[in-house]
């Protein structure tokens, strides 16, 4: 890349690698394991550092850090890493930490994402593509969060909490357990609502699939009988249907149950 690409107040550390395109602004810090990928932006102030590695066309704005340690006692120096795909829009002071050492070691993020401002992404969190996460949203370390998720503004999310696909949590929420692919939940702690119907009809379902998720959203929360017995006559009836199926196989690998519903 060319000098003028950088700003002449940036502190490149020896060992980071920019990708060709690359605008760095001033008073940046790179640090020397970090490696930056083709025609991103990185804005005034912010901070890249640790054993990060960037894909292309990512923006990182002003006084967003990206990369420094951890915010948890197991960490103790341990070289750890933080993966970030492309096209991803990192907002004014976001925080995004690499993992630990004894959990796993990593942090990703897929393509795609929006993190607004003051957003926080803790440590050997997975998050999916195309996922946003309004102002505040905070997410606790071993998170993992599906594509197309939407996280409002001043939401909080446990640690080793799943957010699966399509999922929408509401302003606010308190998320202690697991909230099922293509559902909306609220509150403090966090309960089942509804569907997301908005962000599924958003994200290009058709009807036909929109109509098909509610009948099954209804038959598994608010159907009557034992869950098991739910479970089993939505797969007998329903199973073959893709999106059904979806929501079936996250229900059957939940670890700390589901929100209330």
């Amino acid at each position: 890349m060319t000098s003028s690409l950088i700003h002449r107040t940036a502190i490149i550390e020896p060992g980071a690698e920019i990708g060709e395109g690359t605008r760095i602004g001033a008073y940046a810090v790179i640090g020397p394991k970090v490696r930056l990928g083709r025609d991103c932006i990185v804005g005034p102030h912010a901070v890249i550092e640790g054993r990060t590695e960037i894909g292309d066309r990512n923006q990182v704005f002003q006084f967003a850090s990206v990369g420094a340690p951890p915010q948890d006692l197991k960490w103790k120096g341990e070289e750890t890493r933080l993966v970030i795909g492309h096209d991803n829009i990192i907002r004014e002071y976001v925080t995004i930490q690499p993992g630990v050492g004894v959990s796993g070691g990593l942090t990703e993020v897929g393509d795609g994402n929006l993190f607004m401002a003051c957003s926080h992404i803790a440590h050997d969190c997975r998050i999916g593509s195309h996922a946003q996460f309004a102002n505040a949203a905070t997410l606790a370390g071993h998170v993992e969060v599906g594509d197309h998720v939407h996280v409002s503004g001043l939401a909080g999310v446990h640690q080793f909490t799943r957010i699966g696909a399509h999922a929408f949590v509401a302003a606010g929420a308190m998320v202690a357990q697991d909230v099922p692919p293509f559902c909306l939940v609220q509150g403090d702690r966090a309960r089942l609502v509804s569907l997301n119907e908005v962000g599924l009809r958003r994200h290009g379902f058709t009807e036909p699939e929109v109509l098909m998720l509610r009948r099954v959203f209804r038959a598994l929360f608010r159907g009557t009988g034992e869950k098991a017995e739910r479970v089993a006559r939505v797969r007998h009836e329903h199973g073959a249907d893709k999106g059904v199926a979806e929501l079936l196989e996250f229900l059957s690998e939940t670890r700390r149950g589901l929100v209330a519903a």
